[in-house]
């Protein structure tokens, strides 16, 4: 049995999830699709590889908000708790406000600059990426359908 090294879950309790590692590339996404999944200015995700990452009570709901990836959260009180590519490789991302100790996820990057909100001053001494700059993101996310109305 390995041992939590972070935790974290919903709200009202009902979904509740563990680390096995520090949480990895903690960071912020300004696109739209994040904005749209959270209600939110940006979205703050921190990870792991899927395999150091266990939901440990409850079950939550998905969504595909598109063709290549889920977000997952309470089908009771609504919390966005993650995000993942439809990916084998791909690392598992948990709200940054879900886990039990936020601090323990500092930000160390943005993403999605091209869908900024202009009056949003954040971490602005971070390094900073819009979507698709270099080649292979490019080619990958052409091939995004968003599920978002």
């Amino acid at each position: 049995m390995r041992e939590a090294v972070a935790t974290g879950g919903c709200q009202c309790g009902a979904v509740r999830y563990a680390l096995y590692v520090t949480p990895e590339n903690s960071h912020v996404c300004h696109c739209r699709m994040c904005q749209r999944a959270t209600g939110g200015l940006f979205a703050a995700l921190a990870g792991a590889k899927k395999a150091d990452f266990a939901w440990t009570k409850g079950t939550p709901v998905f969504f595909a908000s598109s063709n290549l990836a889920r977000r997952g959260f309470c089908g009771e009180c609504g919390t966005p708790l993650s995000f993942a590519y439809d990916l084998p490789e791909a690392r598992f991302y948990v709200t940054i406000g879900s886990l039990d100790d936020p601090e323990a996820a500092p930000v160390i990057k943005q993403y999605g600059l091209e869908s900024k909100l202009s009056y949003v001053r954040f971490c602005e001494e971070l390094p900073q990426e819009r979507t698709a700059e270099d080649a292979a993101a490019q080619e990958f996310l052409a091939k995004m359908q968003s599920r978002q109305a």
